[in-house]
């Protein structure tokens, strides 16, 4: 039988009690009177920057697997919910209650085949376009009528781009096949060549930012989530680079008083490891 709401447990009531502990110390820390001074200061615009960040922090949490870590990461981002209802509430915009009581009816209406009476047997790319669909209706009931309306302007700069792209192929504004996208890769990239030889800065970062979005749309048609692969490039940097700092070290050196050439063998000697699935200690 579907359920229409969720059976709320022991532990909800537990939950529930401490999200309202911290609300109270939220509200505490900003009494105009009593509170504290850095926090009275802050608006929405000085806590953003925060709130992206914790979300980050969040997501290297999971990548390096800590959970203990994990925990308290995902306490400072549910903070940030916190701070910015209780600077909300101060406003008359909505409370903590609103932001939980809008976020729970989108995930009942987003989930008719589970809260509802539609069929829960389908697959998952079913399930993808249902979910789109529910999304779609949403937007039109904000007034959000355009294909690329409602993707945030806040988001990373290549997560915005395989969304807008993503939107965009929705509705058939797409190359139907990966060597399309390939080709207009090396037109990319001989474009930014012609700026840097023939035109000013702002014409090269342009073409630099052309060049960027196809790599997004690349990354979609393979199937690749562009943020996750970028990131793992830059561990994978960061990784070797520190095997050629502690190489150079017991040499005696520093990256500074080495050169191009011996700092490049050791980057090809750990990489040469890498592939031969050895571990090379630092």
């Amino acid at each position: 039988m579907p359920q229409t709401e969720p059976e709320i447990r022991d532990t909800d009531h537990a939950a529930a009690r401490e999200i309202a502990r911290l609300s109270a110390i939220m509200r505490a820390l900003r009494n105009p009177d009593h509170g504290c001074p850095w926090d009275i200061e802050q608006d929405f615009a000085s806590i953003a920057p925060y709130t992206i960040e914790e979300a980050y922090e969040v997501a290297d949490a999971i990548a390096r697997e800590d959970w203990p870590e994990l925990r308290g990461e995902l306490g400072d981002l549910l903070l940030q919910s916190v701070y910015h209802a209780q600077m909300a509430t101060e406003a008359g915009h909505f409370d903590l209650a609103a932001v939980a009581r809008a976020i729970s009816d989108k995930m009942i209406a987003r989930h008719p085949h589970v809260f509802g009476e539609e069929s829960r047997d389908r697959t998952a790319d079913e399930q993808i376009r249902a979910w789109e669909a529910i999304k779609a209706a949403e937007r039109a009931g904000k007034s959000e009528t355009g294909v690329l309306d409602g993707v945030a302007l806040g988001l990373p700069a290549l997560m915005r781009a395989a969304k807008l792209q993503k939107r965009a192929a929705r509705v058939g504004f797409d190359w139907p096949q990966t060597a399309q996208v390939l080709d207009k890769l090396v037109e990319e990239a001989r474009e930014l060549v012609e700026a840097r030889d023939t035109l000013g800065q702002d014409e090269i970062e342009a073409e630099m930012g052309d060049l960027l979005f196809v790599m997004a749309n690349l990354a979609r048609h393979l199937d690749v989530d562009p943020e996750v692969a970028l990131r793992r490039s830059n561990d994978k940097f960061t990784r070797r680079f520190s095997y050629i700092e502690s190489e150079l070290q017991k040499r005696g050196k520093r990256p500074v008083e080495s050169d191009l050439d011996e700092m490049d063998a050791l980057w090809n000697e750990i990489r040469q490891a890498e592939k031969q699935g050895q571990k090379v200690s630092k």
